[in-house]
């Protein structure tokens, strides 16, 4: 960060409890400022469910935004999470669909709910994602990726709206989440050694099944081998899977695999082989693409389907429809629709944006 661009700016630190943003005040520390600091609370739509592990959040959030000196307050976005992130969640698990809640979460609330209550009186609103931004020759600011290739979140980011970006600073995201870990240890933070959340942003404890179980409930149906069409079993509910799921099936002589969801029939598909072939795809089109800075003419991409450290080299189309089409150079496994295909530069340095996959 440098102190010239930043010293004059008002800015909210958002403290999840986690070590991530916890060096984000840190790492403004070492600058002489002491930024307001907030934690969004969010829990189960009863807010009595709230979790140990919540509390825990704020307990450690208060304790850090103390150590260094800055103010703490708690904003109830708990609302405006169930309402519109629950919403978009069950929605497209009901048509079929992968949704990717954590992707909204950060449009709709870390950079939208909470500008809407508190954020708007800030110029810069710093969390703890793995990511970097720079600006051009033009003064636009572009998100770009971590070093660190296992915790860049980048793609979590790829679909917050341009005036969200231009406000947002990710402080700690020139590091690797090593030298994180080597600073919260050094500083002796209360959170240096916690482990990072797996779980759906805001979840907590709550097993995404059970997650999707309170809204939805069960809707029981075949499950249909692919190549042989016998029945070997039941489900308990199409959206308790996912393409390309292979593990936590629970259907005897497996390993299977799950290629298909017919919704309107209720009916999983499911294939006995190791990688059936029916279970890649090269090329898949995108609807509603959202750049992140502005449209750029896009030609030769990489790209990401899910959170893991690999990008995919690919051509990119733009459709008389206004739906691009990706052109993978490897057959990609458990493409689904509903899945967020995040597009960088060929280098995978800039994020371009990202659209949903239409399969």
């Amino acid at each position: 960060m440098n102190i010239d661009e930043i010293k004059d700016k008002r800015i909210a630190v958002l403290l999840s409890g986690g070590v991530d943003s916890s060096v984000v005040v840190w790492e403004f520390a070492q600058l002489g400022l002491h930024p307001d600091c907030f934690y969004i609370k969010i829990g189960p739509e009863e807010k009595e469910e709230w979790d140990c592990s919540s509390e825990e959040d704020l307990e450690m959030a208060t304790a850090v935004a103390r150590k260094y000196g800055c103010k703490l307050q708690v904003v109830d976005c708990h609302h405006e999470y169930w309402n519109e992130v629950t919403r978009y969640t069950m929605e497209k698990v009901m048509a079929g669909f992968t949704p990717n809640p954590d992707v909204m979460c950060n449009r709709l609330i870390k950079f939208g709910a909470f500008d809407e209550k508190m954020g708007h009186n800030y110029d810069l609103i710093a969390t703890g994602h793995y990511a970097q931004t720079e600006t051009d020759e033009n003064g636009d600011k572009w998100l770009v990726t971590s070093p660190d290739p296992v915790k860049d979140q980048t793609d979590f980011l790829a679909q917050i709206e341009s005036w969200q970006l231009k406000k947002a600073i990710f402080p700690i995201g020139h590091h690797i989440k090593n030298e994180v870990r080597e600073i919260a240890e050094e500083e002796h933070l209360i959170n240096a050694k916690r482990k990072d959340s797996q779980g759906i942003c805001f979840l907590g404890q709550i097993n995404y099944n059970d997650y999707i179980r309170r809204y939805l409930g069960e809707k029981p149906g075949d499950v249909i081998e692919m190549e042989t069409g016998k029945r070997i079993g039941e489900h308990k509910g199409l959206w308790f899977h996912t393409i390309g799921q292979r593990k936590g099936l629970g259907f005897g002589g497996g390993p299977w695999f799950v290629i298909k969801k017919d919704v309107e029939n209720n009916i999983l598909y499911v294939s006995h082989g190791y990688d059936p072939q029916s279970a890649y795809k090269k090329d898949f089109p995108l609807h509603d693409f959202h750049f992140l800075t502005r449209e750029v003419a896009m030609q030769k991409v990489t790209f990401k389907i899910r959170h893991t450290p690999e990008y995919h080299p690919a051509t990119i189309e733009k459709l008389e429809d206004g739906r691009w089409m990706i052109h993978s150079e490897e057959a990609i496994h458990g493409v689904a629709p509903g899945q967020f295909c995040v597009v960088y530069d060929e280098h995978h340095h800039r994020c371009y944006g990202s659209g949903e996959i239409t399969v």
